[in-house]
């Protein structure tokens, strides 16, 4: 028999594999996200200041040679006002001084303040894995 075999041709088959590679999108879990908004009532002590200006006129009516600047003494400002006068000669009069005072007051005062704060809940829902 062997002398048979070196006689004929044999035919072998040759198999090759081939691989194809594709994908696909699949849904492996689901979110939500919602958000929530908290309120919450707060006492606040708010500083509030309050500046009060006080003038007096005080009457001066003596002459001067020259008008006097605005000076201070102490918190308070002196304006000078003139007038001019005619006399035989013209000369200047201080005739009053304004004296300003300012004084400043705060107090207290308490206010419901609203205050928010949000919070953020995040679910998550498995799926269909198929594969």
């Amino acid at each position: 028999m062997r002398s048979e075999e070196t006689d004929q041709t044999r035919t072998f088959p040759v198999i090759e594999e081939q691989l194809h590679v594709d994908k696909q999108v699949v849904e492996t879990g689901r979110v939500k996200i919602s958000k929530q908004v908290r309120e919450e009532e707060q006492t606040v002590d708010v500083p509030i200041v309050n500046e009060e200006v006080n003038i007096e006129r005080v009457t001066v009516n003596q002459y001067v040679e020259a008008a006097p600047a605005v000076r201070y003494e102490g918190e308070t400002m002196i304006i000078p006002v003139l007038k001019e006068v005619v006399v035989v000669e013209k000369r200047l009069m201080l005739v009053e001084e304004l004296h300003v005072t300012k004084r400043r007051t705060e107090t207290t005062e308490t206010r419901q303040v609203t205050l928010r704060q949000e919070e953020v809940i995040v679910e998550r829902f498995p799926g269909n894995r198929t594969v």
